[in-house]
This record gives C-alpha cells, sequence and structure tokens, in this order.
C-alpha cells in the first residue's frame, strides 16, 4: 500500500487548552467535576521520577515507598494545590518542589504516615520501581539529577504511547514495529531496502515512512512538552531542558 495511503495525518490539536496546569488548578476546586480522577491520572503518570527522587536522596527502598504513596495522598487531599502560584511555570519544577517541601514538613518532622496507617488512594507496583531503581542508578546521580532523567523518560513513554495508538488505529501496527528502530538512526545508516522489504512496498515509500515517522514524533514530543508548562513561550526551553537531558544518557 502506498504510503499516503497509509497513516491518516492527525488534525493539528490546540495546545494550552487541556494542559497539566489546567488539572491542577482546577482540581483546586473540589466541586469541579472530573478534575479529581484527571489529577489521579497525572498522578499515576508522573510518580516514578519521584519515588527516584526520594530513593537519591538517600531514603531506603521501604522509607521511599511510604513517602511517594504519602506524598500523593496529600497531592489528591487537594493540601499542596492551594499554594500553587499563579504564574504556575512548569508541571517538572511544581512537582519537585512539591516532593520536596513534603520530605521536609512530613518526614523530617516525624508526621509521615508509615503503611496501612492510612488510606493512600494510589497504588503504585513499587517492587518494579525498586527493580528499575536499581537497574538504572550504574552511575552516582544526585536526586535532583535522577528526578530529571526520569521526567525525561517518563515523556519519551508517553510520545510511544501516542504513536502506538495512532499506527494501531490505522491498522498500521506492524510498520511502526519495523520503522521504530530507526527512529533516531543517522540517515545514511538506514537500510531503506530491508525496510521496504519487510513493508512489502517501495524504497522510496519506506524513505516517505521514515521521514513522517521522525515527523510525527517531533509533533507528539512538542505535543507532551506543552502539556507540562503554562505558556507557550516557555515551550522551546523546556525542549532544550529534556534534549539535554536526554542527550547526557
Amino acid at each position: 500500500m502506498p504510503e499516503s495511503e497509509g497513516l491518516a495525518q492527525s488534525p493539528p490539536q490546540p495546545l494550552f487548552l487541556t494542559t497539566h496546569w489546567s488539572v491542577v488548578l482546577a482540581a483546586k476546586d473540589k466541586s469541579s467535576p472530573g478534575c479529581s480522577e484527571a489529577l489521579e491520572i497525572l498522578c499515576r503518570t508522573y510518580w516514578y521520577p519521584l519515588y527516584a527522587f526520594v530513593r537519591g536522596s538517600g531514603y531506603s527502598p521501604h522509607d521511599a515507598q511510604d513517602l511517594t504513596q504519602g506524598f500523593f495522598e496529600k497531592l489528591l487531599a487537594k493540601d499542596y494545590l492551594r499554594v500553587v502560584d499563579p504564574e504556575k511555570g512548569r508541571f517538572r519544577t511544581f512537582l519537585k518542589t512539591a516532593i520536596k517541601r513534603f520530605l521536609v514538613h512530613e518526614w523530617e518532622r516525624g508526621t509521615a504516615e508509615k503503611r496501612g496507617g492510612g488510606q493512600v488512594p494510589l497504588r503504585f507496583d513499587t517492587a518494579m520501581a525498586e527493580q528499575r531503581f536499581q537497574a538504572e542508578t550504574t552511575n552516582m546521580l544526585g536526586p535532583d539529577q535522577l528526578y530529571d532523567r526520569q521526567w525525561a523518560f517518563t515523556l519519551l513513554e508517553q510520545v510511544a504511547t501516542r504513536l502506538e495508538r495512532e499506527y494501531a488505529e490505522a491498522g498500521k501496527a506492524f510498520d511502526l514495529k519495523e520503522l521504530k528502530p530507526y527512529l533516531t538512526e543517522e540517515r545514511g545508516r538506514i537500510p531503506y531496502a530491508r525496510i521496504a522489504s519487510a513493508l512489502r512496498t517501495s524504497e522510496g515509500a519506506a524513505r516517505v515512512a521514515v521521514h513522517r515517522l521522525r515527523k510525527r514524533f517531533r509533533e507528539l514530543f512538542r505535543e507532551v512538552i506543552a502539556e507540562t508548562v503554562s505558556e507557550p513561550a516557555e515551550v522551546e526551553e523546556e525542549m532544550r531542558h529534556v534534549i539535554g537531558v536526554l542527550s547526557r544518557i
């Protein structure tokens, strides 16, 4: 099938209409319908970077699990949403600042609830989290570096998930499987003839398919980044930050 008849091009999505910040700010109003559920989804998305931050701060696996879960209990209870600055800034910075404040005011004061001491609204695969933490921390990184690295990985996972959904909906999941290994490959090293054979298409169509995948990846990456900032002017700077973090890995 010619590439032009394959993956449908999604219409541009308006940015800054539904961002992480719009969810957080709306969730401050307990009467706002659906916002608690939306906030819970954000917590499930970004919990691992926070777990990595806590572990990197020197806490044991058991304590890090308690603290991370306790933090989200406070967040979902709106305790920390009341003090969100109207200027907002970056969602990445907000969460890191909030977990730092939580560690100081909840744990070091001895007021953090132990596991089982209260109702924890979210449960995570903490065993998997510790295995992942141990596997990924071969270098001695500080908690802020660990957080930023895992934040970047989390954003990439979101981009990958959206790509997979789009290709699957277009009936081209197999195409993505074949093309994905070359997403970041140097152009001169991409085996277009092999790709064409696998996709049963022409070499020219294979080149177009790789180009379109890369273009869509960049678009989705920008879209995911845009959801974490409060102003359009912040997108480029935040993209540079995340790319810089990934380039050091």
